[in-house]
């Protein structure tokens, strides 16, 4: 089973050797004010990421209305109403998902939503989206990312809550339908600790299933991302929001403005730290090996028609003039064609 490693999100190629993807997780932080959510694409654009995500779903279609609030729901926005009740506020419809788009086309940034029910994914088809993303929420929903890999655009999909063979099932079942897949680890808490991030679980996905591997990052502040593409993530998606103290559920763990900025260049710096995976000399390395690697020189008076030996060449910093002392061996044991006076040069010659 092989995935493809160069996919392409609109004018964006992602592979092993290319920038790191930054989605800039809007979600529902709009708070169902299109108002709001035109000033995250702003946000979004001033920080420089590759993409803004949203959220797609019709309440009715997405749960039941019985349904609990998640436990760090119900910190964030209270337990006195449903899950339900919670995120029929948080509605936006494919009208306004329209908007967006357009919006997003004019200020030159990708739009991405994620769907979370049928009916919400094939109203999408109207906004011919570069991208799908699925939510972990629905990685066990075969069925579903079935109909998402149908739509023949690449799929972003999340794994948080999942059992690696549950995952390997998935795959199994969306490879003969898609193969542009990126699969990105993730932890469903909300802000995620430390000790539940498991970033080694990346070197598994891709030492597993040879594909583009990514990290959906909940931990708190700029957090592990940086960490994630030092260890290998191709795409890195991160809530963002206007303003942490706002009501809702999401806003508490994600980058403000000035925070999002910062994820962004922390991980462009580390692009930078990672550099060419090609060992060899950088251009500001060369004058530096001339000056400080070492050639071989006489470490005694040599007499015209002696031999080199292990006792009478050494190495020492010549200014990068001479054999270079890697060579040695060859040198030993041939003839000396001229005096050589302590620390002269050994001609190439000689």
């Amino acid at each position: 089973m092989h995935f493809n490693n160069n996919i392409r999100i609109a004018d964006r190629l992602i592979s092993e050797s290319s920038p790191t993807y930054i989605i800039a997780e809007a979600g529902v932080n709009h708070n169902g004010d299109i108002a709001l959510a035109r000033q995250l694409i702003d946000v979004a654009v001033e920080a420089k990421v590759d993409a803004v995500k949203f959220q797609s779903f019709k309440t009715e279609s997405l749960i039941l209305e019985s349904v609990e609030k998640a436990a760090y729901q119900k910190v964030t926005t209270g337990a006195s109403d449903s899950q339900f009740q919670m995120l029929k506020k948080l509605e936006m419809s494919v009208e306004q998902m329209i908007d967006l788009q357009a919006y997003c086309t004019e200020r030159g940034i990708t739009f991405i939503t994620t769907p979370f029910d049928e009916d919400s994914l094939d109203e999408l088809d109207a906004l011919n989206l570069p991208a799908y993303k699925v939510s972990s929420t629905d990685l066990t929903n075969i069925a579903f990312v079935e109909k998402v890999a149908a739509k023949g655009k690449p799929v972003i999909l999340s794994t948080a809550m999942s059992y690696i063979d549950e995952i390997q099932e998935v795959l199994r079942q969306v490879h003969p339908i898609n193969q542009d897949i990126i699969i990105l680890q993730c932890t469903g808490n909300y802000p995620t600790q430390p000790e539940n991030i498991n970033l080694k679980i990346l070197n598994t996905y891709w030492e597993t299933f040879d594909m583009l591997v990514g990290f959906s990052d909940h931990s708190a502040g700029v957090g592990a991302s940086p960490f994630a593409v030092a260890r290998g993530a191709k795409v890195i998606e991160k809530h963002f929001t206007l303003d942490k103290s706002m009501e809702g559920p999401d806003h508490i763990a994600s980058l403000d403005p000035s925070e999002l900025k910062e994820l962004v260049s922390n991980i462009r710096t580390v692009e930078q730290y990672l550099g060419n995976p090609e060992k060899r000399p950088t251009a500001s390395e060369e004058e530096s090996r001339k000056k400080l690697q070492k050639c071989l020189v006489a470490s005694k008076n040599i007499l015209a028609g002696e031999f080199f030996t292990r006792d009478n060449i050494i190495g020492k910093r010549t200014g990068g003039i001479g054999i270079s002392a890697m060579k040695y061996k060859e040198v030993i044991g041939l003839t000396a064609t001229r005096d050589y006076s302590i620390n002269e040069i050994i001609e190439t010659n000689s």
